[in-house]
């Protein structure tokens, strides 16, 4: 695997959608990490709520913006 971070933490929130979902997990200090992932990942990786999993996080540049 490639990604350069991999957080560990806990399931706190599935918000399923028509084709995706939104997981929350929380990887601890007051810090959450929301993924949106498909509905077939959910389910294959049996995620539910106060399950460990981990954030595992590649991306070339994060943007960030204010009013």
């Amino acid at each position: 695997m490639s990604a350069r971070n991999v957080l560990k933490g806990k399931v706190t929130e599935i918000t399923k959608g028509t084709t995706t979902s939104h997981v929350r997990i929380d990887i601890g200090g007051g810090v959450l990490v929301t993924a949106s992932i498909t509905n077939e990942a959910v389910t294959d990786l049996q995620l539910e709520k106060g399950k460990q999993a981990y954030a595992v996080i590649k991306a070339s540049d994060v943007m960030v913006g204010i009013d």
